[in-house]
């Protein structure tokens, strides 16, 4: 616990939202992939790694976000909007980049992440990033402690 402000450090606030951040998204979008039969990279011939790539850059962009906006005095819960709108624009930046980089077209690496930038797929990804930041401020802001028995806690309480 932070002493100043009595929620969680910064860093462990960070940790924690960036490890809820991927559990959430990889749910989120297996069960969209999963209800609506479409593929999360809708490009054939692109192969696992450009979405894997992609992903990557996202938990990178929302560590960077979280890492640095949950350090200020008292963080903002715009937080959340900075980091739902970066783990966007990194997975567009991976999901190129790593195309490319694995011998695809360019122009299908771009129609690649419009196809995701205009898709379900995007908003949802979003709402975890936001989700994320959100927590992670909340986890900086808030008193909130552990659960413990009545024998745990402090006499004088």
């Amino acid at each position: 616990m932070d002493s100043d402000t009595g929620g969680l450090r910064p860093g462990l606030a960070t940790l924690f939202s960036v490890v809820g951040f991927g559990a959430l998204a990889i749910c989120g979008l297996g069960v969209l992939s999963l209800a609506t039969g479409a593929d999360v990279v809708a490009v054939r011939g692109l192969g696992a790694l450009p979405g894997a790539a992609g992903f990557a850059l996202a938990v990178a962009a929302l560590t960077l976000v979280l890492g640095g906006g949950l350090r200020r005095p008292h963080p903002s819960y715009g937080l959340a909007a900075v980091a739902a709108l970066a783990v966007v624009l990194a997975h567009l930046a991976g999901l190129v980049v790593a195309a490319v980089v694995v011998g695809v077209d360019p122009a299908r690496a771009v129609a690649a992440a419009g196809a995701f930038a205009l898709s379900w797929f995007a908003v949802v990804l979003a709402g975890c990033g936001a989700a994320a930041g959100w927590t992670g401020v909340a986890l900086v802001r808030t008193r909130a402690q552990a659960p413990r028995w009545r024998w745990e806690r402090d006499e004088d309480e």
